[in-house]
This record gives structure tokens, C-alpha cells and sequence, in this order.
């Protein structure tokens, strides 16, 4: 396995060193540039920003020097932020980002899973039903509806959370996270639901029932293991996203 790993990732350079002089050169052939602005720069100005950045050398140059910035970490400044390099803002904001979502991934699994497991248990009922429409519309709901209706309801109507800032306790991971979950919460429920669904309507499912097996022990050991392999394949994209 390791070895599998390693080849797949010395694989993966030479794609990932293309994708990146290619990005680099057609930022760079496109039109205008990062000092383009409403006003007009002095030629002077102009010229000396341009030679502080590296934006007066030759096209393959200006590649090279990324390149070697890039293998020492170095991601160059911030064009925005001007007071600001590239990689102190990734390395400030990162470990938020990694805290949010890896909670928001978290509780998608575990919510998900426990609405698919009961849905699947009910297959054809009304909770059934009304389990799987609860999660299409959430699958449906983009964060940017129900984040901005979270912190409408509980952060500016009943003042129960923060809608912005970190503070000393949790209540600040509350709403992000949940934002986030629910959109994954509905497509895992939905793909352990039909994975069950159909794990529990298989040959040796009934059969295991004919020998008497406790239904709780068919569910745990013959089952859910088959029946989760479309969560686990989903999760993967699901916490790159």
C-alpha cells in the first residue's frame, strides 16, 4: 500500500508541475495586470513595481523565479493585501478553514449515516419518505442560502451565537459548521439509505435471517460494511470541498 501511495503521488508531479506553468502563463498573457487600476500609475511608479516584482523579466524567467519561490514555500505577496505575503495569509487562515471543515465532515458522517440507517430500516414508510425528501432539500440548499439564514435566525434574531469573529468558547464553530454539514448531511443519508436498502433486500441477508441471526448482529457484521462504501467513496471529494 505504501508503495502504491508513493508511485501515485511521484505520478501526480509531473501533472501537478504542468497544471502550474500553465495557470501561471496565461495569467500572465492575459490582459491587463495587477497594477491596472481607475487611476492611471506614473510610468516611473509604474516601472519600479514592475522590476520589484519580477515583472520586467522575460516570460520564462518570470516562470523560473515562480517556480523556485514555490519549491521553497515562498507563494510571493498578496496583490490584494498589499502589507501581506501569500503564504502568512494561508498560514493564518488554514487552521480555521481545517478546524471548520473537518468538524463540518464529522458531524455530515455521523448525521448522515444515522438518518440513511433509520430510513433504510423504515424502507417504504412514511418516515422513509419524509427522511429522504428532508435530505434532497438539503442536498439542494447551497451554504450560501442556509449559512446567511442561520446567522439571521440565531445569531441577529434570538442573539444565541456569533456571526462573525472568534471568541474564547465554541459558540463561533456552531453556525459555520453546521452551514456547511448540512448540504453533505443530505447526500450521505441519501447514499447510505439506497446502499442499505439494498444490502438488506440481498440473498445473504435472508438467509442470515433464515438461520436466526439477531438482526442487530446482520446489520452490524453483513450489512452496514457493504452498504458504506459509497459514503466513503462521496467523503473523499466531499473533504476536499
Amino acid at each position: 500500500m505504501g508503495r502504491l501511495i508513493a508511485r501515485r503521488l511521484l505520478t501526480a508531479i509531473p501533472t501537478l508541475l504542468a497544471i502550474i506553468i500553465l495557470s501561471f502563463v496565461l495569467m500572465r498573457i492575459a490582459p491587463g495586470g495587477p497594477f491596472d487600476g481607475e487611476r492611471p500609475l506614473a510610468p516611473e511608479v509604474r516601472a519600479a513595481l514592475e522590476a520589484a516584482y519580477g515583472l520586467d523579466k522575460s516570460l520564462s524567467e518570470q516562470v523560473w523565479m515562480y517556480l523556485g519561490r514555490l519549491a521553497h514555500g515562498d507563494f510571493g505577496p498578496s496583490m490584494v493585501y498589499r502589507d501581506f505575503t501569500v503564504s502568512g495569509l494561508i498560514a493564518e487562515a488554514l487552521p480555521v478553514s481545517l478546524l471548520i471543515g473537518g468538524c463540518a465532515l464529522m458531524l455530515a458522517a455521523v448525521l448522515g449515516i444515522s438518518i440513511g440507517l433509520w430510513a433504510a430500516l423504515r424502507a417504504g414508510k412514511w418516515q422513509d419518505e419524509a427522511l429522504m425528501l428532508g435530505a434532497t432539500l438539503l442536498t439542494a440548499l447551497p451554504t450560501f442560502v442556509t449559512g446567511p439564514l442561520l446567522a439571521l435566525v440565531f445569531g441577529l434574531w434570538l442573539g444565541w451565537l456569533p456571526v462573525s469573529g472568534q471568541n474564547d468558547g465554541l459558540s463561533w464553530l456552531i453556525l459555520p459548521v453546521i452551514a456547511l454539514a448540512l448540504p453533505v448531511t443530505g447526500a450521505v443519508a441519501k447514499l447510505a439509505r439506497a446502499g442499505l436498502a439494498g444490502e438488506l433486500g440481498a440473498d445473504h441477508i435472508r438467509a442470515a435471517r433464515a438461520r436466526g441471526i439477531a438482526p442487530l448482529t446482520i446489520l452490524r457484521r453483513h450489512a452496514l460494511r457493504p452498504a458504506l462504501v459509497p459514503v466513503a467513496s462521496y467523503l473523499g471529494p466531499a473533504a476536499a470541498a
